[in-house]
């Protein structure tokens, strides 16, 4: 399949994971969890959220509307592949190494859940690593 094809996946992918981000406030009890931190700790978790989902937004808009050129190796093009490649192997080694979700993997639902979000995450990181380590123009 041609790398193209591979980031135009990734840019809905990157999109769907805001369903699973919206999922977190409700699983997570912000409501009755927020207000136990101080104001500073409050914001900073809010404010850190929205960060990740303007990137999810961004990641995806930009790898469905410019995935030719993302595919196209030039400096620009990895430079981008590389950034989203670090981002998602980061983020995979914080759910390895630091997450315990089990006591919030209540159902299957949320387990598969989980799950699938794992591949894709694997997914995203590999697809962007690849473009950013072996495709140059």
């Amino acid at each position: 399949m041609p790398l193209e094809t591979l980031i135009f996946i990734s840019g809905i992918l990157h999109l769907g994971t805001l369903i699973g981000s919206a999922q977190v406030p409700k699983e997570l009890d912000f409501k009755n969890e927020l207000p136990k931190l101080s104001p500073m700790l409050r914001h900073w978790i809010l404010t850190a959220g929205v960060y990740v989902v303007i990137n999810l937004i961004a990641f995806g808009l930009i790898s469905l509307f410019f995935a030719g050129p993302l595919a196209s190796g030039t400096p620009l093009a990895r430079a981008f592949c590389a950034y989203v490649a670090v981002f998602w192997m980061i983020r995979l080694l914080i759910q390895f190494f630091l997450f315990d979700a089990k006591p919030y993997l209540r159902n299957w639902f949320l387990k598969v859940g989980y799950h699938g979000l794992t591949i894709v995450f694997t997914w995203h990181t590999l697809v962007f690593g690849y473009a950013a380590l072996f495709v140059s123009k």
